[in-house]
Formats: C-alpha cells, sequence, structure tokens
C-alpha cells in the first residue's frame, strides 16, 4: 500500500497555482501551519482508546497519523507496532511484515525531515539494517499536503493532533482545492474539519478515529455539517473534555477535547471531563473509557448525543436533561420578539472610533459608540468614544461631495483606509466601514454582552450608544428588556450558554449570537404581571440569588432542578 500525491490537472511549464501554495505553507512557519504538540502522557491515552495496544495482534492492523509533526504519535505507535509484532512469534522479513502497516504525512519540510531522521534512530535500536530501516521510512511517511494526498487502502486506526490553521492564513487558491474536495469546510471553518473528514473516509469498518483537537466544530455553526457527517454514517464513542488540562507543549487559546469517532453504528458515548494527565490517573481512565461496560467515578454515559446537526451537549448529563426538557418547552429567543446582533466592525478603528468630540466630520456623521470597558462596572459608563457613519438612512455610502468635514478627515487617512481588504474588494465604496451602519440602533434600548467572560455579563444600555464589534446585542419588541436581563444574568442563562458555547483559556465562555439565539423564552404575553415585575425587579437590585430564583420560578423548574443548578460549579 502506497501514498498516491494528490491528482491535478497537468500543466507544462512548472507547478500549479496549487502546488506552490502547498509549497509556501510546507516552508510556512509554526504558527501558520498551525503546530502544537502533544505531550507523551496524552498521545499514550489517545492510543489506548482507539485500541492500538501492544496487547492485541498490531501487526494485523493498519494506522495512519495525518499531521505527523515531530514525531510525537509515530514513535509511540511504532513501539507499541515492534512489541506486538515480537509477542506474536512472526519471524518474516520486517520489511515485508511491517512496510503496509503505517502511514503518516507531514507538510512542513523541515519538521519532516527530522521526524525521518527520528524513525531512522529508532528502526535502528529495534535491530533493523540500514537498508531495512530506510525502505520501512519512506513507505510510512511521506512530505506532502495530507488532504491532497489519496490512500488506496483503508485503516483500522487514525491518529493524531490535526494542525489549527485559519482560512485566512491559506492561499485562496488551495482553500478553492479545498473547497472543491470537501463537503465539511462551511463557513470560517478551522483546517482541521476537514481533516477529520478525510481521515474518517478512510476508516475501515469498525475502525476507530482518535484525535485530540479543539471542540468548536461540535458545538458551533461551522461545524454542522461534519456533524451531519458523523451522525448520518459514524457514531461518537469517547469524548474528553481537556479543559485546564496541559495537553499541549505550548498554551492554546481554543481548549480542546479528545474524542473518539468509530465507523459503526451508534449508541451511547462515553463521557469524562478534565482528567488530570498523570500515566497513573489516564491509564484505568482510558481501560474504562475504552471498555463500554467498567464503572468508573469519572465516566458518564450520555445516550444519543451526536445524532444530527444540531450542536452537541457533552457536558454535565443532568444539567443537559434540564436544557432538553426546556428546548422541548419552549420557543428560541428570537421567535418571541428578541433580536441578536453585533456591533460594527470597521477593519481600521484608529480611524474610525475617536474621541466623540474630537471626531472633526458632521454631527450627523457619527454616533456615540458603547465599548466593552464602557460597560466593564455593570452599567453603562460611556468613555466619550464615537464611530464615523459613511452611511445614508437609505443605507448606500453617502456622497462625500455633501460632507466636506467627514470627506477631509477620511482622505487624511485615505492610504490606511483603502489598504483593507473590503476596500480592496469594493474600491468604489472605498471609505464604507466592514459593517453596515443603521443609526436607529443607536436609539434603541438594548441589552450588551462582551463576547467572552466567565460567566453572564448583561448590561442594560437606554438608547444612547451604538454597540462596537467587542458587544453583541439583544433589543425586543416584546419582551421587557430588564425582566430579560434577570433571565440572561441568571443560572439559567448561564446553563444555555454553558451548554452551546466552547470554553476558552482560562475556562471562558463565547456569548456568541449563534449560542444567544438558541435560548429559549416563553411568550411575553404568557408571563403574568406578577411574574414580569418580579422580574424586573430581579434585574434592576443586580442580585444574582434574586434573577436566579425568578427564573426558575418563571421555568417552573422543579425542586431537584433548582437544586442542580444551585450547586454548579460554572456560575
Amino acid at each position: 500500500m502506497h501514498l498516491q500525491r494528490y491528482q491535478l490537472p497537468f500543466t507544462f511549464g512548472g507547478p500549479t497555482p496549487v502546488e506552490l501554495a502547498v509549497e509556501q505553507l510546507a516552508e510556512a512557519g509554526a504558527e501558520v501551519r498551525g503546530a502544537i504538540f502533544t505531550r507523551r502522557s496524552v498521545v499514550n491515552f489517545i492510543l489506548d482508546l482507539a485500541g492500538y495496544t501492544s496487547d492485541l495482534p498490531l501487526h494485523q492492523a493498519r494506522l495512519l497519523e495525518p499531521s505527523l509533526g515531530e514525531g510525537d504519535f509515530l514513535i509511540p505507535a511504532l513501539e507499541r507496532l515492534f512489541s506486538a509484532w515480537h509477542a506474536s512469534g512472526d519471524i518474516t522479513n520486517p520489511v515485508l511484515a511491517l512496510k503496509d502497516l503505517i502511514r503518516g504525512v507531514e507538510l512542513h519540510r523541515q519538521t519532516f525531515n527530522a521526524t525521518k531522521a527520528k524513525l531512522l534512530e529508532f528502526l535502528k535500536t529495534e535491530g533493523l539494517t540500514t537498508a531495512e530501516s530506510t525502505t520501512l521510512a519512506e513507505a510510512w511517511i511521506q512530505q506532502g499536503d495530507f488532504l491532497l494526498t489519496e490512500f488506496p487502502a483503508n485503516f483500522t486506526h487514525v491518529v493524531g493532533n490535526p494542525p489549527y490553521i485559519r482560512q485566512e492564513l491559506i492561499p485562496e487558491v488551495l482553500m478553492e482545492e479545498y473547497r472543491r474536495r470537501f463537503g465539511t469546510i462551511y463557513d470560517r471553518a478551522d483546517i482541521y474539519v476537514p481533516f477529520i473528514e478525510h481521515s474518517l473516509s478512510m476508516l475501515a469498518p469498525e475502525g476507530k478515529l482518535s484525535f485530540i483537537c479543539a471542540d468548536r466544530w461540535m458545538k458551533n455553526r461551522y461545524g454542522g455539517p461534519l456533524r451531519k457527517l458523523v451522525a448520518s454514517r459514524y457514531h461518537l464513542e469517547t469524548y474528553v473534555d481537556m479543559v485546564n488540562t496541559p495537553a499541549f507543549h505550548s498554551d492554546v487559546i481554543a481548549y480542546p477535547a479528545i474524542f473518539v469517532l468509530a465507523n459503526r453504528s451508534g449508541g451511547r458515548t462515553r463521557v469524562a471531563h478534565q482528567p488530570d494527565l498523570s500515566p497513573a490517573v489516564l491509564g484505568p481512565l482510558a481501560a474504562a473509557l475504552a471498555s463500554g461496560g467498567t464503572q468508573h467515578a469519572a465516566v458518564q454515559d450520555l445516550e444519543h448525543v451526536a445524532i444530527s446537526a444540531e450542536p452537541w451537549g457533552l457536558s454535565n448529563f443532568d444539567h443537559l436533561s434540564v436544557v432538553r426538557r426546556l428546548e422541548s418547552d419552549f420557543p428560541i429567543l428570537e421567535e418571541v420578539g428578541c433580536k441578536v446582533g453585533i456591533g460594527v466592525a470597521t477593519g481600521a478603528d484608529r480611524i474610525f472610533i475617536g474621541r466623540f468630540d474630537e471626531l472633526d466630520v458632521e454631527d450627523d456623521r457619527k454616533l456615540p459608540l458603547a465599548m466593552t470597558r464602557d460597560i466593564k462596572s455593570g452599567d453603562v459608563e460611556w468613555r466619550g468614544y464615537g464611530v464615523l457613519n459613511p452611511f445614508s438612512e437609505k443605507g448606500s455610502l453617502v456622497d462625500l461631495k455633501d460632507y466636506p468635514r467627514l470627506a477631509k478627515y477620511l482622505e487624511l487617512h485615505g492610504e490606511e483606509i483603502r489598504h483593507r481588504h473590503v476596500s480592496k474588494k469594493n474600491p468604489n465604496s472605498w471609505y464604507r466601514t466592514i459593517d453596515r451602519i443603521y443609526p436607529d440602533l443607536a436609539l434603541q434600548p438594548k441589552l450588551l454582552i462582551p463576547d467572552i467572560k466567565g460567566q453572564a455579563h448583561i448590561v442594560y444600555e437606554e438608547g444612547r450608544l451604538y454597540p462596537h464589534h467587542n458587544l453583541y446585542y439583544v433589543t425586543s419588541t416584546e419582551w421587557d428588556l430588564h425582566a430579560l436581563q434577570a433571565i440572561l444574568k441568571s443560572r439559567l442563562g448561564q446553563l444555555f450558554i454553558e451548554t452551546y458555547s466552547t470554553r476558552m483559556r482560562g475556562g471562558y465562555l463565547r456569548f456568541q449570537a449563534q449560542y444567544l439565539r438558541r435560548i429559549r423564552l416563553p411568550q411575553w404575553s404568557n408571563v403574568s404581571a406578577k411574574m414580569r415585575a418580579t422580574l424586573i425587579q430581579a434585574a434592576k437590585s443586580g442580585e444574582a440569588g434574586a434573577c436566579d430564583e425568578a427564573a426558575f420560578e418563571l421555568y417552573g423548574l422543579s425542586l431537584n432542578e433548582r437544586n442542580l443548578l444551585k450547586v454548579a460549579t460554572w456560575c
């Protein structure tokens, strides 16, 4: 079984644009190519979860590592393979016995060469000759782009740590080729998403993929197509939340998860959270998770988790059951007269945003701006900043001839403004902000919500300020915003976000529009006058306990459900 390089249209006169883009990434630094390296104890844990253990006949298995890196997975896997092979008593020539059992790909040329040298040294310690070692190394590992590499055979095990690369760091011609090949690339999906798709496509029946990876795809918008693929053809067998665990040799912003996807029909998912990374803990935990029957205090069994493209809830099962009940009983927030949005992104805040009184433009071409620091205390304390508004009431850009002060100000910074991506894409609209500005929004009462917070920070703004792009906002034509504020600030509001959002470094949650929109609310017309008054008073009091009790009563939580949320450690 040999690797086949990607098949691209043949051209005369040199490499294709796609090949040039691949070469560009092959020479890039670690940050651009998404290189993050995994600790040995975690590697062993992942191999155990995949069932790639030396007590099994691994000389009859086939393993793929789609992003070799520095051999963090390759060398431990080979140690297990050789142990199993020696134990089997097989006296076949090692090249004949083992050459089809391992495949690995690494894009970065310098890293690949270092890993190949490490591999050759390992084979030497196993007693192989130089010729045997070289033959196996050349059969096993390949320098190239995994997403453009075809494999003629299926694998029983796929393991690793796929790269973390944002789309904007990948040459567009290469992204177009990826999109042509992989249906899971949607919205702003990170490149690890097609890595998972391509890896799954090569799993043998009953085969297992065991990755450590950001868990964003399990909950957010861009993960929808991948969730749908997994739900329709595979099974989420194991999920281990790695929040606050030093799984890598360097810090990462988005905390990862370890998951096992099996090429078989579904059933229950075994879940564990934030394990200690010592071998004494991870060994027994892996055995319990992989067995399907062993009882372990840190393991929970969840039923029907990964069954659709909808976000998957993999948090505490008891908390999840509360959310699922409320989802069945109440409509989503935007179905009851509420609207969720995000503030304005300008593409050049240094120019478009400044002290309101010092922005030298016509009065109707600037708006007072609410920024994250303005609501830090929990109330609005405006620091006096404003944002330029180049849009007319009809939504088109104003004619600069009609606004000489605005025209002069913009031309003063014209070179920097025109250098923005949005300006290059729309040269005739070079002075627009990235997002259109709707002046009436400034005059609407709204709730302002910072994107990244450890817990809900919901601030009422009476209708004077326009939100900045670091703030999400909620308006409503039906609900009293103070009453809504009480719900969003309560433990129940936090529970919704905790269920839908991924956690960031430091345990912070993302209070993004896609998560806020999934919050469930009753119709305002169904809320009694007494309950309305209770909610409003709770919000105005600022007392967390009052917001909790009011929300619990509104949603009709049982005593057991209330007690579950009162002891939740994430609030």
